[in-house]
């Protein structure tokens, strides 16, 4: 691809540097021609970029280390540039138009089962940058949301249980219960089943855009007496007295989980890094995100969660033995 270079702005060519580092260093080695097209961009252009990248000095691996790169014969390698080679994180308007598009694919006939997944592990990534998205689900109902409300609105009529096959994207897991209904609700633009979950022996909510299937069986729903209803009225996640207390220490680079975590707490630290605590009822996210981050957070509490984190790290790493 060859020309004249466009004229851009310096945030513009800021954006496209910031994902040109992490697609190369991913790829170790890629062709200078492949690279202009992936980017839209013309040879030329893409060249400025690289010559530009070498200008750049970071603080990781060594203090003020100059990126190192090459584009001899046709093709791209870059090192020395760790601390920026991770992929970008979706902005608030990006991850908000992916998400729609999913659900418009859904409505169109897409594979629901892969579709649902997809959107729950974004949604579960972008937090809350991909909040905005919600404003539009009335409209845009999720994976196969309006055949699964008017079953579970059936099951709750007859007063029937119902098999559900559930997503939880935090754990990348499908479950399979069996819940007697309470209601349907919409909370925040979402739709909710709420029934009590004879695997959890409680009551539980269930997003209809994570529910893969429902099946209506012949069985009486009998919800306990001690079954209340969840009190949504100032949001779908209060704090309980069973929940975990989390402490993190954050590098800069993993400043984000303190805007996409629900905290308690946030404080600077004399080191520049981010200090936050956070509740959860279920220490699986925040270990998968633990060893996702490595060495740019640390678990300083519970210290069970750490040994789990330092544990699983030391199994993982002795794979590659």
């Amino acid at each position: 691809m060859t020309g004249q270079p466009r004229m851009v702005t310096s945030a513009e060519r800021l954006r496209r540097l910031l994902a040109l580092v992490p697609y190369v260093s991913a790829r170790r080695v890629v062709g200078l021609a492949e690279t202009a097209q992936t980017f839209g961009m013309t040879e030329r252009e893409l060249i400025d970029d690289l010559n530009l990248a070498w200008c750049v000095e970071l603080r990781a691996p060594e203090p003020y280390c100059p990126i190192d790169l090459s584009y001899e014969d046709g093709e791209i390698s870059i090192s020395q540039a760790e601390s920026i080679a991770r992929p970008l994180r979706l902005a608030a308007d990006e991850a908000s138009a992916l998400l729609v598009a999913l659900r418009m694919l859904a409505e169109a006939g897409g594979d629901g089962d892969a579709v649902a997944r997809l959107i729950a592990k974004i949604e579960d990534a972008a937090g809350a940058a991909g909040a905005a998205s919600a404003q539009v689900a009335v409209q845009i109902e999720q994976p196969n949301a309006r055949g699964l409300a008017a079953t579970l609105d059936a099951a709750l009529a007859a007063r029937k249980r119902v098999h559900l096959r559930h997503y939880n994207p935090r754990r990348d897991e499908e479950t399979e219960r069996d819940v007697d209904p309470m209601r349907l609700l919409v909370v925040e633009g979402r739709t909710y089943l709420e029934g009590w979950c004879r695997r959890a022996e409680g009551v539980r909510l269930f997003r209809l855009d994570r529910v893969l299937s429902a099946d209506v069986l012949d069985v009486p729903a009998e919800v306990p007496d001690k079954a209340e209803p969840k009190d949504v009225d100032a949001g779908l996640f209060t704090a309980s007295p069973s929940d975990v207390v989390v402490e993190l220490d954050l590098a800069p680079a993993a400043r984000w989980v303190a805007e996409y975590w629900r905290c308690d707490s946030v404080a600077e630290t004399a080191e520049g890094r981010l200090r936050i605590t956070l509740r959860t009822p279920d220490t699986t996210g925040v270990r998968r995100m633990a060893l996702r981050l490595g060495e740019d957070v640390r678990v300083l509490s519970p210290a069970g969660l750490a040994d789990e984190v330092r544990a699983a790290a030391a199994a993982a790493l002795a794979l590659y033995e």
